[in-house]
């Protein structure tokens, strides 16, 4: 009994002996312009509906930063495994992968080239919102995105342009999917238990971003559009489809109080074998349907809490809001709404969440394969969710 519970729960205890450990490290710099560092974290997890009450090992992750006067550059590689919800494989590091991995030339103050694996440049940057679980925007393939390529970012007192070519997705490395063995969610090759499934390999990606900075009754704003056209090289079938979207944001700030807006429009002409109407997108070692129609909505509402509070500090509150509708009337539209605080109490970073979402892959057990397609269970499910982390 004893053995199946340590069993049972070993990647948890091994985030917190690890963590007792990690509270005498600290970021190393190996040089005055290298520095590497990473993160420890475990997630809480509780949704009463599936029965799962669950504290486990998250994610265990390395970064090197280097910056000089002229050359920059970044990289993580993150593990996970071993536990909920990579239960299914038996040890952290059978789901690895790298986030990003790029070098980069500063021109001047305001001009920068970044090579490798690199964030696509589309609408808020570098995240929709205030929320660590993220919003829809990140599953159906926008939101935080690294993929192969080019970019180009010239930012100064008044502009922001930043363009971005990108021949290949970051690849695929280690895990058990076909096509989601990836950080970011990118167009993939779709697994045997997805149904209507596609296999399109996403090309040629060409992205622009456009931003205004200045100050609207008070509050410092930022006012941008997006466009990101590509080819989805349709592998049973031999033909090209597009990919085409467009957006528009705003980000607002007012002393404590923050606003983040972005209108999406997506457009995915795919030549499948199969149905048109979905394509498959995978990530964190799974593929799922989304949509090749519809429109993405955000809304983020923050506000920082001053001071500290006993041994706790940063305090910031926030309401995310993602939806997507879907072109197709048959299909059932999703929603997130993400109501939550993170803090830092003493050396951890935490954040809080409560998970409230319909047609959702990720929330309440609603298909994971098809609620960003035809739609899952439609109806409103509920969890709570939080990240404990330890950077260094």
């Amino acid at each position: 009994m004893l053995l199946n519970n340590y069993k049972k729960y070993q990647p948890s205890y091994m985030f917190f002996a690890a963590l007792l450990f990690a509270q005498g490290v600290a970021a190393a710099p190996v040089t005055d312009n290298l520095d590497v560092g990473g993160a420890l974290r475990a997630r809480f997890d509780y949704d009463p509906d599936r029965d799962i009450q669950k504290l486990s090992f998250d994610t265990f992750r390395i970064d090197v930063n280097y910056n000089s006067d002229t050359w920059i550059g970044s990289a993580q590689y993150r593990f996970y495994g071993g536990s909920y919800p990579y239960d299914y494989v038996d040890s952290i590091g059978d789901v690895s992968f790298p986030a990003w991995a790029w070098i980069g030339y500063k021109f001047d103050e305001s001009q920068q080239v970044q090579v490798g694996i690199n964030q696509m440049p589309f609408g808020l940057l570098p995240y929709y919102g205030s929320t660590f679980y993220l919003g829809l925007g990140n599953v159906v393939g926008l939101e935080d995105v690294h993929n192969l390529g080019v970019k180009y970012i010239k930012d100064d007192a008044d502009w922001n342009l930043q363009a971005g070519f990108y021949p290949s997705d970051g690849g695929q490395w280690k895990g058990t999917s076909r096509g989601g063995k990836s950080f970011s969610t990118n167009v993939a090759a779709a697994d045997d238990y997805v149904v209507d499934g596609s296999d399109n390999d996403e090309k040629n990606k060409l992205v622009l971003r456009l931003a205004r900075k200045l100050t609207i009754a008070g509050w410092s704003s930022e006012i941008g559009g997006s466009l990101l056209t590509s080819t989805l090289e349709n592998q049973d079938t031999g033909k090209d489809g597009r990919r085409s979207v467009f957006a528009a944001h705003y980000l607002g700030k007012n002393g404590p109080w923050g606003v983040q807006l972005q209108a999406t429009r997506q457009h995915m002409d795919p030549k499948n074998a199969g149905t048109d109407k979905v394509v498959t997108f995978g990530s964190f070692d799974g593929t799922f349907n989304v949509a090749s129609k519809g429109n993405l909505y955000l809304a983020d509402l923050s506000y920082d809490l001053p001071g500290s509070y006993w041994l706790i500090s940063g305090v910031k509150l926030y309401g995310n809001y993602s939806r997507f509708d879907k072109s197709e009337s048959s299909f059932k539209d999703s929603e997130r709404f993400i109501l939550g605080t993170s803090f830092s109490f003493k050396e951890l970073w935490i954040a809080l969440e409560w998970l409230h979402g319909k047609n959702d892959p990720y929330l309440g057990g609603s298909s994971y394969t098809q609620s960003l397609g035809a739609g899952g269970s439609n109806q409103w499910e509920n969890q709570i969710y939080a990240n404990i982390g330890y950077y260094f």
